[in-house]
């Protein structure tokens, strides 16, 4: 699984660094999250095709955070095909702030857009299929916001060369042994436990605009990795508590008290040139923290 960070600036872009946005991408399938002015050229500096996208998760609706939609949305639909389908979720009022979007321009594509909104005071799961589940929570912000996390399910992998010792091949009986269930086959019960591997469920959690808050450990909790905001450094937590923003340390005690493997900060304020200051506040609590800059990509073992 691929991770980029197409944008890392809070509020607005600098000559470093362009405003928030976040690339997913699963088995070739593509998951925005926010889209920041200038998203899509980002996109074409990492060399990724946007029309694997299929989700776009909106943490909330500030203008940092989804001014690059439009532009996105029809460039993607003047090239796909007509049955190209978007999912886009994010809190309320989703609905009617993409439709004022598309007033505010000309739109000769149609685009096959559904957007679902959400209101999570628990962590929920809003999609899941058969390879992961996307979970959200409300934080605590100016306007609603979301929490998003992605949960790669555990899975039940057959032995082939196990199989092949028994003289199984393909059929209805590997199916049953990837389902966990014992079979009988040539007069044998065989386990599924002698013939399989069960894969970890893993999981990536995105905080952005939020002040600290309990449902930010709820949301990390059992996560791998913790990608989350880091507007200020430490001795400028009175203003973040003013704006509804995190700290670099504040980030790295979620990612402590939740025993993430790695934390990777975003969304700094544009008065830091250098980022050096809130790598070292956030590294007082939790070592293994990278500040993500424009551009970089990850490969997350999924």
């Amino acid at each position: 699984m691929d991770l980029v960070f197409l944008g890392t600036s809070g509020m607005l872009p600098t000559k470093e660094r362009n405003v928030q946005s976040i690339y997913l991408e699963h088995n070739g399938e593509g998951i925005l999250l926010d889209c920041g002015e200038g998203t899509q050229r980002q996109m074409q500096f990492a060399n990724l095709n946007f029309q694997k996208i299929k989700k776009i998760l909106i943490s909330h609706w500030h203008g940092d955070h989804v001014a690059g939609l439009i532009g996105l949305l029809q460039t993607i639909s003047a090239f796909s095909d007509e049955d190209k389908k978007i999912t886009l979720y994010g809190p309320k009022n989703s609905k009617k702030f993409m439709e004022n979007m598309f007033k505010s321009c000309v739109f000769d594509n149609p685009l096959n857009l559904e957007v679902i909104e959400l209101n999570c005071e628990n962590l929920d799961t809003f999609y899941q299929n058969e390879d992961y589940a996307l979970q959200a929570i409300n934080l605590e912000h100016s306007v609603p916001c979301l929490g998003y996390k992605f949960l790669k399910k555990s899975k039940i992998k057959v032995s082939k060369t196990k199989l092949a010792k028994k003289g199984i091949s393909e059929g209805p009986h590997v199916a049953q042994l990837q389902q966990g269930k014992d079979i009988i086959f040539n007069g044998e019960k065989i386990s599924f436990k002698d013939v399989t591997t069960q894969t970890q469920e893993k999981s990536i959690s995105f905080i952005f605009d939020t002040k600290l808050c309990d449902a930010c450990y709820t949301l990390t909790n059992n996560s791998e990795v913790l990608v989350c905001e880091a507007v200020y450094a430490k001795d400028l937590e009175n203003k973040a508590e003013e704006y509804c923003h995190m700290t670099s340390y504040q980030a790295a005690q979620i990612a402590n008290a939740c025993g993430v493997e790695k934390l990777f900060l975003t969304h700094f304020s544009q008065r830091y040139k250098s980022v050096d200051q809130l790598l070292k506040d956030a590294q007082e609590l939790f070592q293994n923290t990278t500040c993500a800059y424009d551009l970089m990509k990850v490969k997350l073992n999924f």
